[in-house]
C-alpha cells in the first residue's frame, strides 16, 4: 500500500515543464516521511530512488534535469523496502495530451497485463504468463520485450522465479499459496530490441520507437490472487481503467 501511495503521489506530479528529477526528489522524500527505503536508491550504483521512463525508455530510466512535454508518456517504477519487505508497482502516465498511437500502445499494454493478471491463482504455470501476454499484444501489431523479466520479490528485492513475458517452455514451477511475484509487461510499437545506454541501466527501443508498461506486486492466496500494490479508493483512475474511455483495441 505504501508503495501504491507514493507511485500515485508521483503520478500526480506529472505535467508539461516537470523535472524527472522533481518526481525523484518526490518519491524520495516520501520514502522518508513513511520510514522506509527506496530499493532503487544504490541497487547496482542505480543513482536515484525511481525509475522514469519516457517515450522510447523500455525500462529503468533514471530521472535528470529532462523537462516532461505534452504528448509524453512516462512510465513511474516504485519499490520501497518497509519492515522487511520490497513493494513493488508501476503505472504509465500521459503528459498532457497524447496521440491517438500513445493511447492505443498503453490501452493494449495494460488489457495484455490484465489478462496475465487474471491467470494467476495456485497450480497456474508461471510459464504460461509470458504465452498470454505476448498472444495478445502480437495479435494487435506489438512486440514485448524480451531481455527484461519479473520476478519473485519480498525480504530480497529479485529472486526466482524470474517470469519471461513472452511465449515460452522454460521450467518455472507453479504458483502456490504464499509466493509472491511481480507481473510486469514492457510492450513496444515496433522491435522490442534495446539499446543499453552508457549509464548501464537505461534501455530504449533499437527503433526510438515508443514502450509502455504496468506492475503490480502479486501475492498467490487459497482462492485465487492479491495485487498488493492495487489501486486504493484516492488512486486516480485512467482512461485505460474507465469503460467509458477506454480504446477500443
Amino acid at each position: 500500500r505504501i508503495a501504491r501511495e507514493i507511485l500515485d503521489a508521483a503520478g500526480r506530479l506529472v505535467k508539461p515543464g516537470v523535472l524527472t528529477d522533481e518526481i525523484d526528489e518526490l518519491v524520495h522524500r516520501m520514502c522518508m516521511e513513511k520510514n522506509c527505503y527506496p530499493s532503487p536508491l544504490n541497487y547496482n550504483k542505480f543513482p536515484k530512488s525511481v525509475c522514469t521512463s519516457v517515450n522510447e525508455v523500455i525500462c529503468h530510466g533514471i530521472p535528470d534535469s529532462s523537462e516532461l512535454k505534452s504528448g509524453d508518456i512516462i512510465n513511474i517504477d516504485v519499490t520501497i523496502f518497509h519492515d522487511g519487505f520490497h513493494g513493488d508497482c508501476s503505472e504509465m502516465f500521459v503528459v498532457g495530451e497524447a496521440d491517438d498511437a500513445s493511447k492505443r500502445l498503453i490501452q493494449v499494454t495494460y488489457n495484455a497485463w490484465q489478462e496475465a493478471l487474471k491467470y494467476c491463482k495456485p497450480g497456474a504455470k508461471y510459464n504460461q504468463l509470458g504465452g498470454i501476454i505476448e498472444k495478445y499484444v502480437r495479435k494487435r501489431g506489438y512486440s514485448t520485450s524480451r531481455e527484461f523479466v519479473a520476478h519473485g520479490i519480498g525480504k530480497s528485492f529479485h529472486v526466482k522465479p524470474f517470469i519471461l513475458h513472452y511465449e515460452n517452455n522454460e521450467n518455472l514451477g507453479t504458483m502456490q499459496p504464499g509466493h509472491v511475484f511481480t507481473v510486469e509487461p514492457m510492450i513496444c510499437e515496433g522491435t522490442a530490441e534495446h539499446i543499453l545506454w552508457p549509464d548501464q541501466w537505461t534501455a530504449t527501443t533499437k527503433d526510438g520507437k515508443r514502450s509502455a508498461q504496468f506492475e503490480h506486486t502479486v501475492l498467490i492466496t487459497k482462492d485465487g490472487a492479491e495485487f498488493l500494490t492495487g489501486k486504493i479508493p484516492s488512486s486516480p483512475i485512467q482512461f485505460w481503467e474507465d469503460q467509458t474511455t477506454q480504446i477500443k483495441v
